[in-house]
């Protein structure tokens, strides 16, 4: 028997189709073992040792390789083409030895294919080669470095500052992004300003409109006109002259196509086009890699989707040039395919660029074998993919002067028009860009012609903060300095909001107290380990370890003896001195003000009326105190805006559900606490089981809850669904019109491989009556 192993189930299934009756396909359900969360599984005075533990969930898993394994004559180790698939691998090969499932006389190769198509994946097998220890090495150096970073840093956060409840090495540095950003906008004081505006024409027809850009002789900058009295009195001088076109400039402009998605551009768009959080964005890429069924045919629709690599092949550039020849004809090609390079810094280890399969599978063609989410997401990558093989937009700008007849009161005007519209024929990226480029159909003009000044309009301004991150900014941020990975980002973000360190409103970052606090404290006390390029340094010596330029423990080791030196003395600081430089660093965000006479007032005691507020911790975490505690007992939450918000104590914001990007809500009603989301207009509502306090309700529980019922699958036995439901009683499952109790409300998140061994091997609790007889 020939064995392939994959990660998933749904990418088996496809596979299976492929290969026939020779091969057999399985899945390990991803990782079958891992760092477990507990002290010394990386020993740093051991050289680094790590102990991996088995995944709890993967149990039976292990047991089913293990089982084909022993039969199996050739094993083909075919997870994903990256380094978390490499070392999922490695994984099960050194599982399969310690359990001697392994036997000598097999062969285990490793294949990897970009793509999920039939030639793809006979020409990987075709292709084998032997596992990649420097890729697992930078994997193993990356967990590592963040279970030390973990470890160490959250006891320290747990003992200096209480109420925080964990640091990670790069989610610690996205948060500072958010904490910098929410700080300038914290300092940032508006200006006022004013811009005037005309509509010309000529002839009393074809009008168009123009900026003021010189009065009386001298140029206009930004602020140069601040108050609306100024506007006014420079509108009453010009609004009685007669104008002329004084100067016409043409321009050719040329904008070339973007290159094909990799992982963050692809998260960045379909934000901006899609609206899709980077989870939602990732989870459909992930189904149309692994296979879609088309009338008899299951394929891949796209190739891998984590991927940094901007590259297409000879092969699909045939094919994209051959689509765009017959659909738009020959002068919408370039003279030469265009060869993209990678901007990112660190870019991984050759992968494609993120582009469909197939590019006979039009859009348009599988629409009925398409969710709307997934249509939208494949067309997306399509769009984008034969757009970065067309040719060039040509543009012509034009800037016209119109000037007063004593030339010295001048108009602007710039337009532009499209001459040839190359890749836009197809696509053009960024919809939040096209708010900037305010079309303005200039009419034909000659220089000297003789202009109507139809209207004069003053328009008020005021310079706006910069503004807060959204998804998509956040990790072409994140990008552009180097932290992170295409298989991180998600990650980071979902772990910014699940620990309450930032909410996302209006599909923008706030940070939350929780987070202020933390970052003031990292920056304080840990500024090295959260400064960008130190971060950025460290992702590129992983890049070094996995292209076999350094050794991994060598790596570990030139971190860990100055950040645990670092740790150690923080520990030794005592907790007042920890609290007081933190309180410097939020002092103008606890109290509003940046003015040191109004901070003084605010900062009076309104109880005792001569203590000094300031930051204090307790049990629960950081709040504000009077300094005369214990004579004064006066306390308040740590920002004040927490008083104003959610006053209705019968509703609760929880959260955003990044799949359906709705809004979770906790609330109370006559029968006791439920939560509510709203999916394609109508309320979605889960009551709370009766053992669980509202209290504790964090979002991802709420998604997990108001996502039930849940199909697991089919039992493999019974070949009837599996389904996860919830009752008055608690949660619980249904197979085959038959009801199997879950012990408790964490068990509502178990996989299909838990749930068949608990129904087969379930005992039903005896009723007491029963018992006593």
């Amino acid at each position: 028997m020939k064995l392939l192993i994959v990660e998933s189930p749904a990418k088996a299934k496809t596979l299976e189709k492929y290969l026939g009756k020779d091969f057999k396909v399985i899945s390990s359900y991803g990782h079958i073992r891992s760092l477990p969360s507990v002290r010394d599984a990386v020993e740093p005075e051991n050289n680094f040792k790590i102990t991996y533990k088995p995944i709890i969930r993967a149990k039976d898993t292990i047991k089913n390789l293990a089982d084909n394994f022993k039969k199996a004559e050739i094993i083909y180790l075919a997870t994903d083409p990256d380094r978390e698939g490499e070392a999922i691998s490695w994984h099960i090969l050194e599982t399969m030895k310690s359990k001697k499932s392994l036997n000598n006389a097999v062969n285990v190769k490793r294949i990897a294919f970009h793509e999920i198509t039939k030639n793809a994946v006979i020409n990987a097998i075709n292709n084998p080669r032997e596992l990649d220890q420097d890729l697992i090495h930078a994997q193993q150096a990356r967990q590592a470095l963040d279970y030390l970073v973990g470890f160490t840093l959250s006891p320290v956060l747990w003992r200096k500052l209480p109420g925080s409840k964990s640091a990670g090495r790069v989610q610690s540095v996205a948060l500072k992004l958010l904490c910098e950003r929410e700080n300038e906008r914290d300092k940032f004081k508006e200006q006022e300003y004013w811009t005037i505006d005309s509509i010309f024409s000529k002839n009393n027809k074809d009008s168009f409109s123009s900026q003021l850009h010189t009065y009386n002789g001298e140029k206009l900058e930004k602020f140069s006109i601040n108050k609306e009295n100024k506007a006014k009195d420079i509108i009453k001088n010009i609004k009685t002259l007669n104008y002329k076109v004084s100067s016409i400039k043409k321009k050719d402009i040329i904008r070339k196509p973007t290159a094909p998605f990799i992982t963050s551009t692809l998260i960045q768009e379909a934000s901006r086009k899609l609206n899709f959080s980077a989870k939602k964005t990732m989870i459909i890429a992930q189904k149309l890699y692994e296979g879609i069924q088309v009338k008899s045919k299951t394929d891949g629709l796209i190739t891998y989707m984590r991927t940094d690599s901007v590259t297409i092949s000879q092969e699909a550039i045939k094919n994209i040039t051959s689509h765009i020849k017959s659909h738009y004809g020959s002068n919408y090609l370039p003279k030469n395919p265009i060869l993209y390079k990678s901007k990112s810094k660190n870019a991984q280890e050759a992968h494609e660029a993120i582009r469909p399969t197939n590019f006979s599978n039009n859009p348009t063609n599988l629409k009925d074998f398409l969710d709307n989410d997934q249509y939208r997401l494949y067309e997306l990558i399509w769009k984008r993919t034969i757009a970065s093989q067309m040719a060039n937009v040509k543009l012509e700008s034009v800037t016209i002067e119109i000037s007063s007849q004593n030339n010295k009161n001048i108009f602007k005007s710039t337009g532009s028009t499209i001459v040839f519209d190359g890749f836009y024929r197809v696509y053009k990226e960024g919809i939040d860009n096209e708010e900037n480029e305010k079309k303005n159909n200039i009419p034909k003009l000659q220089e000297g012609d003789i202009l109507n000044l139809d209207k004069i309009i003053p328009n008020q301004h005021f310079t706006q903060p910069p503004p807060r991150y959204t998804e998509a900014s956040l990790v072409k941020k994140m990008e552009e300095l180097g932290i992170g990975r295409p298989s991180t980002y998600p990650k980071i973000i979902s772990i910014l909001v699940e620990r309450e360190y930032a909410k996302i409103l209006q599909k923008r970052f706030i940070p939350e107290a929780k987070g202020r606090l933390v970052d003031a404290f990292l920056n304080k006390f840990f500024d090295k380990y959260i400064d960008y390029d130190f971060t950025a340094n460290l992702e590129n010596d992983l890049d070094d370890v996995a292209n076999g330029k350094k050794k991994w423990k060598e790596v570990l080791s030139n971190f860990w003896i100055l950040f645990k030196n670092t740790s150690d003395k923080v520990l030794e600081i005592k907790n007042i001195d920890i609290i007081n430089e933190v309180e410097k660093l939020l002092l103008d965000y606890i109290f509003n003000t940046t003015d040191k006479d109004e901070l003084s007032k605010l900062r009076k005691c309104t109880n005792c009326k001569n203590g000094e507020l300031g930051l204090k911790t307790g049990k629960f975490g950081a709040f504000i105190g009077c300094s005369n505690y214990p004579e004064c007992s006066y306390k308040r939450t740590l920002f004040q805006e927490e008083n104003t918000e959610n006053k209705n104590e019968k509703e609760k914001v929880i959260g955003v559900d990044e799949i359906t990007q709705s809004e979770i809500l906790l609330k109370k009603g006559p029968y006791g606490f439920y939560l509510e989301k709203e999916v394609d207009g109508k309320k979605k509502r889960a009551s709370l089981p009766a053992k669980v306090s509202p209290d504790n309700i964090n979002l991802e529980f709420a998604c997990s809850l108001l996502n039930l019922p849940k199909d697991l699958g089919k039992h493999p036995t019974i070949k009837e669904d599996i389904l996860v439901k919830i009752g008055r009683y608690g949660p619980y499952l249904e197979c085959n019109k038959k009801f199997y109790a879950l012990k408790n409300i964490d068990k509502i998140n178990l996989e299909l491989l838990e749930a068949v061994d608990l129904i087969d091997n379930y005992k039903p609790k005896q009723s007491k009556k029963r018992a006593k007889k």
